[in-house]
């Protein structure tokens, strides 16, 4: 399975958010740090607060810090928030695909095993277990 860049820089901010709670980080500071684009990164911040994941404050000392302990996210869940539009494979979207073997296909039930295995392992991790050592100078 491949994740998206979404997912993949969601999971880089919060392992770095993990890495020190007590501190709020900007989109600007984490976008320097992993040499990523700002405008991408608020896209998954934002996502990630909606979520509750995250929680975001404007102006000076704002910033976004974890909205709930790192040992109670799963990291199934986050994967799972930042993937949900992106599905597996096309006959995995809901609505019409252009697959010609929808419905007759013996691989797409062995796929939503392996995905459903994929995640379930996943939600055995907590971000906590995943975090980032904090290097920086206090």
């Amino acid at each position: 399975m491949r994740l998206t860049a979404f997912t993949d820089y969601g999971m880089r901010m919060l392992m770095r958010m993990a890495s020190a709670p007590e501190r709020s980080f900007s989109t600007a500071e984490l976008a320097e740090e992993f040499g990523l684009s700002r405008n991408h990164l608020s896209k998954i911040m934002q996502r990630l607060a909606r979520a509750g994941i995250v929680r975001t404050r404007r102006g000076g000392g704002g910033g976004a810090s974890l909205a709930r302990d790192a040992n109670k996210i799963r990291l199934g869940e986050i994967v799972r928030l930042l993937e949900e539009d992106q599905p597996l494979v096309e006959c995995f979207q809901t609505g019409p695909n252009a697959c010609t073997l929808d419905g007759r296909c013996g691989l797409k039930a062995r796929l939503r095993r392996a995905e459903t295995a994929f995640l379930a392992e996943l939600d055995r991790a907590t971000l906590a277990d995943i975090a980032l050592c904090d290097l920086r100078p206090a």
